[in-house]
């Protein structure tokens, strides 16, 4: 039986997510001690991490070829956000606070450029801030889940296309990607996605 190694993108991937998820896990238990906006049902976890540019970088350290980028969610106890992690490390402190339209599939968001000494440079779009309409961390394990299942959906047949934002991705992001707040390493903001029913 022939064994399956994973590719250099697929480990530069879970390096750097395990990086991401490690240094939020220290910002917690840090920075964010003791301070109200804390959830403490809901524990650090990045969530559906993928690389939509992996056929066009099939190496994330193939030279003189800009490193390309995962884009999932990062579930904290005080936030819930999109994030867009370089596959290599990157610094651009200048960029920080500076905002990019990326694509989620079809949907185009707001994200803001943040930046952390131990992980480099990043961006960030808010779903929820602070996070305490989940009543437990599997709640908000899937509601993740359920946001980049929408968003990821396939593209229907050009006859039978859906209207540009169908009522679920509507339901679930709640208000349009200009009105959206960056999620950082410090808590801020109130909630900026329409309720998602749970139990």
């Amino acid at each position: 039986m022939r064994v399956q190694h994973p590719s250099p993108l697929s480990a530069a991937m879970a390096t750097r997510v395990d990086a991401l998820a490690a240094l939020y896990r220290t910002i917690a238990a840090t920075r964010m001690e003791g301070i109200p906006l804390l959830n403490p049902v809901v524990q650090v976890e990045a969530v559906g991490f993928e690389c939509p540019d992996e056929e066009a970088h099939p190496s994330a350290t193939e030279p003189n070829t800009a490193p390309c980028a995962a884009i999932g969610i990062l579930i904290t106890p005080w936030f819930m956000n999109l994030v867009c992690l370089p596959l290599v490390r990157v610094d651009q402190t200048r960029r920080v606070g500076s905002k990019q339209p990326r694509y989620v599939g079809q949907t185009c968001f707001e994200f803001i450029s943040g930046h952390e000494d131990a992980l480099g440079s990043y961006e960030a779009c808010s779903l929820f801030s602070p996070v305490f309409e989940f009543h437990d961390h599997a709640t908000a394990v899937a509601t993740a889940h359920a946001i980049l299942s929408t968003l990821r959906a396939p593209v229907p047949a050009p006859e039978t296309q859906a209207p540009a934002v169908p009522a679920r991705r509507a339901f679930l992001l709640g208000r349009s990607a200009g009105q959206r707040n960056p999620g950082t390493g410090h808590a801020s903001g109130a909630p900026v996605v329409a309720q998602v029913p749970h139990d």
